[in-house]
């Protein structure tokens, strides 16, 4: 049989049946469709596009928030040959139409809160694509069609309409579809997937079904979930872990997915996303470390509003269960864990099991995938008794390339290579880097993406005799642990060309700093380090110097809390001090997918807040923006915290 994920829908519809696959909410509640449900409506809408007149290989794009329809819709397309382009509701109108005219995109399945993003930005979009809405009702798709000057149902239509067109024409088109269904290859392209990217311009990055197959059985292989696991999908669906993890590997398993209730936009689904694990309880989650980083600080926040016995008992149990566990791999000596092992026991009956209720109670793990993930987050949900397994991957490689997992793990690292995924470090001259050497991180595998759509000088750039140059560098430890420091083009550059990468130090001072929401360090071959910060003016309003106006205490306690990582175990004599930041600048509002300076999982754009704020930077190499106290920090901060 074909490795595509055709063969992986058949075979769950044939497997699992009736067993329910997706679910959305509803006024009534949740609703589930089964996985042959699912197969079947993919190729009523298969029937669809191919009544619609899309040819085999034309692209189908989705910008709409996660539900059964948007996989519905993909699993669709590939039925009918058809290439999906999943991108970003965060995407600015601004961004649309080079990624519809690049990729030459003939219909688009759109949400009801981004389907005005599209419409917006037409004049510039070459052949405005027909537009399938997968949410609305016949009102809301009149109102939409009479606004834009559309004509409902046939460049504008709901995605139900467009199923029963299929299923009108299923009789009549059949044979058309099953001979689309035979002539897809391994090779064929599933996805176009634009990444935001966070040191230039998006790549259309193509992955065919042999990736996404090899991919998803390599996933399943290191977790081996069992069949009665579920999970709720809190990160969008066009992202690459997502996509592939969330959607697909549930075909492999049967597990059951449900989708965050968006009804109402954006903000609903972000309140939505607490109340929605509450209710359907899931075994597992998939998240990137700004999502983990939200829920450790509100369980820290809650436990500090439940009084100062709960916080001792949760702090003093924190800190003797790490010590317990240790890195989870080489395990602490038999006297320090019998020195930690009550009061972490204490802390986990009267305190540890009650946090854990608020993921619904059933909650085994997450798997950790996205930006580097900071070895104090591991630690804390370690010991809270819900680990975070953290992996590694990118796009390019479908994405995943390694992860930490229940078998085996060790906190700090981004775990073993996949089972099928050949991982080499190599050294600036290309020789392979020895253990514990730092290199930059190529690999081969079926997973490597068949290259940039469109673009084959970047294609030869990262393709290389088979081999994938991720231009993240890493190395393997003693343990055989592969160890991910960041992305070569993001590293720090000292006066005298030493390297390193930031975004350990970046972690450590956000999720140390009471104060600092965001920080990004930057050195390019200068004489020193600096940081660019935004600041939780919440957190400093509570300071009595806030109170009374003294602007240049409260920038005492911000440059104070920069430093609170050196105090902490996880951290002491970590950076080299020539990296850690000497003065910083503080900017006046966060960095945000609106105004662009951080991607749909919340990683810094690097180049684009360079860009923004160079008259910043180079203040902070001047005599008087040297020191912490210089007068744009003052103005800034004065004027947040009037706000």
């Amino acid at each position: 049989m074909k490795r595509t994920v055709l063969s992986m829908l058949k075979n769950a519809a044939s497997e699992f049946g009736d067993d329910p696959y997706l679910h959305d909410k509803g006024d009534e509640g949740w609703r589930p469709k089964s996985f042959r449900q699912v197969s079947d409506e993919a190729e009523q809408f298969a029937v669809f596009l191919i009544y619609r007149g899309l040819a085999f290989g034309d692209r189908m794009a989705i910008l709409a928030e996660g539900s059964s329809s948007w996989a519905i819709g993909e699993f669709g397309a590939l039925h009918a040959g058809c290439i999906s382009v999943p991108l970003s509701i965060q995407l600015l109108p601004a961004e649309i139409p080079f990624r519809f005219n690049h990729s030459g995109v003939k219909i688009v399945l759109a949400g009801t809160q981004t389907v005005d993003k599209i419409l917006s930005v037409r004049d510039t979009i070459d052949a405005l694509p027909l537009i399938v809405l997968l949410d609305g009702t016949e009102d809301t798709l009149k109102d939409i069609a009479a606004a834009n000057n559309l004509s409902p149902g046939k460049n504008i239509l709901l995605f139900p309409q467009a199923l029963r067109e299929g299923k009108d024409n299923e009789e009549k088109l059949r044979p058309e579809l099953e001979k689309r269904i035979s002539a897809v290859k391994e090779d064929d392209v599933v996805t176009i997937s634009y990444t935001s990217g966070t040191t230039g311009d998006p790549k259309g990055i193509m992955l065919t079904h042999l990736n996404y197959w090899a991919n998803c059985k390599d996933s399943f292989d290191m977790f081996k979930v069992p069949r009665d696991f579920s999970t709720i999908l809190i990160l969008p669906c066009d992202h690459s872990f997502a996509h592939t993890v969330g959607l697909y590997v549930p075909l492999l398993c049967g597990i059951r997915l449900f989708f965050v209730d968006s009804r109402g936009g954006r903000m609903a689904l972000l309140r939505n996303i607490g109340s929605n694990i509450q209710e359907t309880k899931p075994s597992f989650l998939l998240s990137v470390p700004a999502v983990s980083g939200n829920f450790m600080k509100k369980i820290r926040s809650g436990i500090e509003a439940k009084g100062k016995f709960a916080s001792f008992i949760f702090n003093s149990g924190m800190r003797c269960g790490i010590r317990y566990h240790g890195n989870g791999y080489n395990k602490p000596s038999f006297f320090t864990r019998l020195l930690n092992f009550i009061p972490y026991r204490v802390a986990d009956g009267l305190v540890f099991k009650k946090v854990k209720e608020i993921f619904g109670g059933n909650l085994q793990f997450l798997v950790g995938g996205g930006a580097l993930l900071d070895v104090r987050q591991q630690e804390f949900f370690y010991t809270l008794g819900i680990p975070i397994y953290q992996g590694y991957g990118l796009t390019e490689a479908a994405p995943v390339i390694s992860s930490n997992m229940p078998s085996v793990h060790k906190l700090g690292t981004s775990g073993k290579v996949a089972p099928t995924v050949t991982c080499r470090i190599l050294t600036p001259e290309g020789k392979e880097a020895p253990v514990g050497e730092k290199g930059e991180i190529v690999i081969q595998g079926n997973n490597v993406m068949k290259g940039y759509y469109k673009n084959e000088e970047a294609t030869a750039m990262a393709l290389k005799n088979g081999w994938l140059y991720t231009g993240d560098l890493g190395y393997y430890d003693k343990d055989g642990f592969l160890v991910v420091v960041g992305r070569e083009k993001s590293l720090l550059i000292a006066a005298d060309g030493e390297k390193y990468s930031p975004e350990e130090i970046e972690e450590a001072i956000v999720n140390t700093s009471p104060y600092i929401h965001q920080a990004m360090v930057y050195n390019n071959q200068c004489k020193y380090t600096t940081a660019l910060v935004t600041l939780d003016t919440a957190a400093l309003k509570d300071l009595p110097a806030a109170a009374s106006g003294k602007v240049e205490e409260v920038l005492d306690a911000v440059k104070e809390s920069l430093y609170a990582f050196k105090d902490e175990d996880a951290y002491r004599n970590r950076f080299p001090d020539r990296w850690i930041p000497s003065t910083f600048q503080i900017l006046p509002e966060p960095f945000t997918m609106d105004n662009g300076m951080v991607n749909s999982t919340m990683k810094i754009v690097r180049f684009k807040v360079f860009e923004h704020y160079k008259n910043d930077v180079d203040y902070m190499y001047t005599s008087e923006g040297g020191n912490y106290r210089n007068s744009r920090n003052c103005k800034v901060l004065e004027a947040l915290l009037k706000h």
